[in-house]
C-alpha cells in the first residue's frame, strides 16, 4: 500500500471511531499505535525499535515516562507524547517533552492527540525544543503539501539532516500561512489600511477603513476562488482530459446565468467545505472529477463539471447552514449543519453518490 493510502486509510479509522474513543490509552491503541506502525513504518512489538513508557530521570524528577520513544542502534531518534483524542495540544502539553528532548540524542519529537500531530525540533538553540512546531498535520484534513516531508520520518527513509534542514523553511511557511489564512477571514486594521492606501487617495477616515474592511475580504476571496479554479482547470486539461466530459446541455437557471455577476462571491468556508467533500470522495473519484459551481441561491459540487453529476450542495449563505444531498433520481434533501465539519457525518453518503458516477 502506497504511503498517501495508509494515511488516508487511518483517516477513514479515525472519522469512523472517533466518537467511541474516550480515553488517552485508547487513543494511543487506536489511532497512535496504528500511525506509527502503518504509517511511519516503525515496528510497535519491537521494544528495541519502539519503546512504550520511555523514562528517563531528568534532576529531581524521577520515573516520568515518554508515551513512546523510537529508537535506532539504541540511540533515541523521535519522542512521542500523546493526548487524548479531541483534546486541544498546546505548549503547556509538552513540559516532558522539553526536560526529555534536553536530555536525549533525539531531535525530533511529537505531540499528538491521534487526529492532530506536531512535530518539533531545535532550530532556535541547540539541543532544547522549539516551542513552534516545524510541521502539523491534521488527520482528519491532510494537506497534501506536508505529505512528502511526514515521509521523510518513515522509517525506510528516515533522513535526519534532511529533515532538519528543510525544518526551518516548513515551520516558517506554516505561521505564515496561518497568518495569511485569518488575515483574509478577517483582516486586521493595518491589513486593511496596507491595501487601502495603495488603491486609493483620499484620507483613510475610519469610514473608510470600514469600507476597505469589506473590499480587502472580498478581493481575498475572489483572488483565492481564482486561484482554485486555475489549479482545477490545469489539473482537468493537463493531467487527466479522458475522464473528462463536456457538460451536458441545460437549462440555466438565472441564478446560474448570474454567476460572473459581483453580487455572487465565493467565500472561503464554502471552498473548505468543497476540500472537505473532494478529500472524502477522491477515495472513489480521481480527485480533478470533483469541481465546483457557485451560484447566488447554493454552492454546487459536481462531477466532470456537469449538473447532471451533482454529488452534493452547499448552502451556506444563510444563518442556518445546509448540505444538500441527491437521490438516485437527483432529488435534493437539505440537511442542517452546524459547522462544516459535519460533513463528514455524511461521508458515506457522499461515496455512494460519487460512486454512481463511474
Amino acid at each position: 500500500m502506497e504511503f498517501t493510502e495508509r494515511l488516508n486509510s487511518l483517516s477513514n479509522k479515525i472519522k469512523q471511531q472517533i466518537e467511541v474513543i474516550n480515553t488517552e490509552e485508547a487513543t494511543k491503541t487506536a489511532f497512535v499505535m496504528p500511525f506509527i506502525h502503518n504509517v511511519l513504518g516503525y515496528d510497535v512489538f519491537d521494544p528495541s525499535e519502539v519503546t512504550p513508557e520511555f523514562v528517563c530521570d531528568v534532576g529531581t524528577k524521577k520515573g516520568e515516562k515518554i508515551d513512546y520513544a523510537i529508537m535506532k542502534d539504541n540511540d533515541v531518534q523521535i519522542l512521542i507524547e500523546c493526548k487524548k483524542i479531541g483534546e486541544p495540544l498546546n505548549v503547556n502539553h509538552a513540559s516532558q517533552l522539553f526536560r526529555y528532548f534536553h536530555v536525549t540524542n533525539a531531535r525530533i519529537s511529537i505531540l499528538t492527540n491521534g487526529q492532530n500531530y506536531k512535530f518539533f525540533t531545535d532550530l532556535d538553540a541547540p539541543n532544547k525544543m522549539d516551542e513552534k512546531p516545524f510541521l502539523e498535520i491534521d488527520l482528519l484534513d491532510i494537506d497534501d503539501n506536508v505529505i512528502p516531508e511526514l515521509k521523510k520520518l518513515t522509517k525506510s527513509s528516515f533522513d535526519l539532516e534532511s529533515i532538519i534542514n528543510a525544518a526551518g523553511e516548513l515551520k516558517y511557511v506554516s505561521q505564515i500561512k496561518k497568518i495569511l489564512h485569518s488575515q483574509l477571514n478577517n483582516p486586521e486594521d493595518d491589513f486593511v489600511k496596507f491595501f487601502a492606501s495603495r488603491v486609493y487617495d483620499g484620507i483613510l477616515t475610519q469610514k473608510v477603513r470600514d469600507s476597505f474592511f469589506n473590499l480587502t475580504k472580498k478581493a481575498a476571496t475572489q483572488y483565492v476562488n481564482d486561484q482554485v479554479n486555475e489549479r482545477l482547470k490545469s489539473a482537468i486539461t493537463g493531467i487527466t482530459p479522458s475522464v473528462v466530459e463536456a457538460p451536458v446541455e441545460h437549462q440555466q437557471t438565472e441564478e446560474e446565468n448570474q454567476k460572473d455577476d459581483s453580487d455572487v462571491v465565493t467565500t472561503l468556508e464554502e471552498l473548505e467545505g468543497y476540500h472537505i467533500v473532494k478529500a472524502i470522495t477522491r477515495a472513489v473519484l480521481d480527485a480533478p472529477r470533483i469541481t465546483h459551481r457557485d451560484t447566488k441561491s447554493y454552492f454546487g459540487i459536481l462531477v466532470d463539471d456537469n449538473n447532471r453529476k451533482p454529488l452534493c450542495r452547499l448552502h451556506f449563505n444563510r444563518s442556518q447552514k445546509y448540505i444538500g444531498l441527491f437521490d438516485l433520481e437527483k432529488n435534493e434533501t437539505r440537511h442542517p449543519i452546524a459547522s462544516i465539519d459535519d460533513i463528514y457525518t455524511f461521508a458515506d453518503i457522499l461515496k455512494a453518490t460519487a460512486e454512481l458516477y463511474n
